[in-house]
Order: structure tokens, then sequence, then C-alpha cells
């Protein structure tokens, strides 16, 4: 395909990755081969995953097709926000301040902390035995 009509952009969060291909269309999103709607059936989800399309008015004329992997569902669904913030950005410039201004562009940098050694968790502690 030619690459004006398709528009690429990668999300991440926590351990999910998506991966956001955006074409000209009639709003149809396929998510892992399937319906948005079949993937995500939390109402929450398709909310977070529409906000950047909603933000710059282009519901209706965008295609997406997204591979997402790793990771929960919620992981999932601000990685594909992610990615589909980045496909519109390589789609139009002049969306990058309103996209910003959101907080669409950033990549959330918080990741589940690891377990350490001696203990069962990352911070709890294994209970403590005076005798």
């Amino acid at each position: 395909m030619a690459a004006a009509t398709q528009f690429y952009g990668t999300g991440r969060r926590k351990t999910s990755v998506a991966r956001v291909w955006l074409r000209p269309g009639g709003g149809r999103i396929l998510v892992n081969r399937r319906l948005f709607e079949d993937y995500f059936p939390r109402e929450t989800l398709r909310m977070i995953i529409a906000q950047p399309l909603q933000l710059t008015n282009t519901v209706g004329t965008l295609d997406a097709t997204i591979n997402v992997g790793g990771g929960g569902p919620t992981g999932q669904a601000g990685a594909v926000r992610h990615g589909i913030a980045r496909a519109l950005l390589e789609f139009d410039v002049n969306l990058r301040p309103a996209l910003k201004r959101a907080g669409l562009l950033t990549r959330d940098p918080r990741m589940k902390e690891r377990k350490k050694y001696g203990q069962p968790g990352a911070r709890s502690k294994f209970q403590y035995s005076k005798r």
C-alpha cells in the first residue's frame, strides 16, 4: 500500500504494545481481526480508545486496523489509545497541540514494581515473628 494512504503509530502501556494503522474510511475499527466492540466489551475501555478520535473530530472518517498484545485489557486499551494518537499525528501534524494538551502523546511510564527476594511481593513483607 502507498505510504500516503496509510498512517502508522506504535502505542505502549504497562507491558502492552499496540500497532495501529489508520486509513481513510467509514470509521471501522478492527482489533486483532475482531470488531473493536467484541474485543473490548467494557464501555470504559471503548471510551479510552475513542478519546483521540473524538478530540480531533475524526470519528467517522478513518478506519483503524490494530494489532495488540501483552498485558491485560486496561493496559491494551491504553496502548491502543497511545498508538491511535501517534498515528493521527502522522495523518495531520496540526493535531499535535490538541493531542499534547490532552496528554495523549505521552507514554505512561508507570510499570509494575519488581518482586524483591526474601519477601512475597514488591513491597509486602512476610509476617514478623518476635519469638
